[in-house]
């Protein structure tokens, strides 16, 4: 497998970017009429996010958006993926518009197009308004009620300038992490919640695509999950089977949905009475509502899982293993760039979806700034080199892959582990907020002005 990418081996339409989320670089959590989200709520509580960080402040993108704009443009990127804070356009999550927020998404969306960049605008990265979750959060179906009344405010006021919406970003992340295990916002720690949330996450999803062809129709509306192609430890029979079920609760739970598969039933047996069937949550129509025609799947893929058979561990009796030989990455995740191309062609043969987007890939590493100021980050940068190279046979192999987003454009609050973990092509002094390009974007950047110019690896 080739481990350096030919920028003649991508389409002409290709879309090539960078991605942020709202709470991780926007700050101003308290101005212009921002409302509390359950991060905020989240990371102001003791013990929840490493060092007492909070998104408080972040890397001040609210106040520094037209010189960042800029560095996006200085990257040669043809599209920049961000999402929209709801508490900032809904403080409360309902009601009306608050006309500040709505400003600034106008200002970021008027200045991506000034700059020759196509916005892709993320409806939902996980900054619920607190008031909602004071109501029940998304364990209720009353939120995903919520969020399809704000996704069509969005695409009513920005979808005459964005033509590209993802409705909801890593459901399986804001219900497990969120609701399950409680490791991310707002902590709580039950596994029928967490399949309630991610019931209404997806039904969610489903009102947002009606919303956004609604208010946009000439826009293309699609949903962004993480996965993570599996690999049994040894060629097994129950390592087999163990790896099909952790497939089953990963991937399939969402992706089957999504195209009109219900859900998957061999997990629906597995949760038992935590199942939404079971809980009585799935009503007539969801399953045709989560499964409504998508244009596009976005994927956001970081590594690969190694799967063994494990009796009576969770209700998967199942469990990951750590491969000895392997590189792993500074969250201590493999570095397998053989699996993105295994994902691809997996994804096009079994669901077929019309075009798949890379909307997050990247890693995070201890970087050192040198002494001249430069962070070489030849790791990170090797990471980049080696996934964007997976692209190549899965394209050739057949999968609609049609754009790639790099995560992620500057080091940001990285959730629980506040701002220990750096995944920035771009360095961030969180003391001064100067920017500095690593060396994995000066890569990323030439690869780009190679791969607009024509000229081949």
């Amino acid at each position: 497998m080739t481990t350096t990418p030919d920028p003649l081996h991508f389409p002409p339409r290709f879309a090539w970017g960078v991605a942020t989320a709202s709470y991780q670089i926007e700050g101003a959590a308290t101005e212009d009429g921002r409302g509390p989200s359950i991060w905020d709520t989240f990371s102001h509580t003791p013990g929840k996010v490493k060092d007492g960080d909070t998104g408080d402040v972040a890397c001040d993108h609210y106040h520094r958006l037209d010189t960042d704009l800029d560095l996006i443009q200085a990257l040669g990127v043809n599209a920049y993926r961000f999402s929209v804070a709801w508490p900032r356009l809904q403080p409360t999550g309902r009601g009306p518009v608050n006309p500040k927020g709505l400003d600034f998404y106008s200002r970021l969306v008027d200045g991506l197009l000034t700059r020759g960049i196509t916005p892709w605008l993320t409806l939902y990265h996980w900054d619920l308004p607190q008031p909602l979750q004071d109501q029940g959060g998304w364990p209720v179906r009353d939120t995903a009620l919520a969020f399809g009344d704000y996704a069509a405010i969005v695409a009513d006021e920005l979808g005459d300038r964005v033509q590209h919406f993802i409705t909801i970003n890593e459901p399986w992340c804001a219900a497990f992490l969120g609701y399950g295990i409680g490791i991310h916002a707002p902590g709580h720690r039950d596994l029928a919640q967490s399949y309630a949330a991610a019931h209404h996450l997806l039904v969610g999803h489903g009102l947002a695509v009606q919303a956004v062809r609604a208010n946009a129709p000439a826009a293309q509306v699609g949903i962004t999950l993480n996965l993570y192609e599996g690999y049994p430890a040894t060629d097994t029979l129950a390592d087999r089977a163990a790896t099909r079920r952790q497939d089953g609760f990963q991937n399939r739970w969402y992706l089957d949905p999504v195209y009109g598969l219900g859900y998957p039933q061999d997990i629906v047996d597995l949760l038992g009475e935590a199942s939404p069937q079971a809980q009585g949550l799935v009503l007539p129509g969801d399953v045709e509502l989560m499964g409504v025609p998508t244009d596009f799947l976005g994927v956001n893929m970081y590594s690969r899982s190694v799967i063994e058979d494990a009796p009576g561990e969770g209700f998967l009796h199942s469990r990951a293993v750590r491969p000895p030989e392997s590189e792993y990455t500074g969250f201590d995740w493999e570095v397998a760039p053989q699996s993105l191309t295994d994902l691809m062609l997996r994804l096009q043969r079994d669901y077929d979806p019309p075009a798949i987007y890379i909307t997050e890939n990247g890693a995070t590493y201890p970087d050192t700034v040198e002494a001249d100021g430069s962070v070489q980050d030849a790791a990170r940068t090797r990471y980049f080199q080696q996934h964007i190279a997976a692209l190549q046979p899965a394209l050739d192999g057949g999968a609609k892959v049609a754009g790639y987003f790099a995560w992620s454009l500057m080091d940001n609050f990285e959730w629980a582990e506040g701002y220990e973990k750096r995944f920035g092509i771009v360095h961030v002094d969180f003391g001064t907020q100067a920017r500095t390009v690593k060396q994995s974007g000066r890569w990323y950047q030439d690869f780009l002005a190679r791969t607009k110019a024509g000229v081949g690896a």
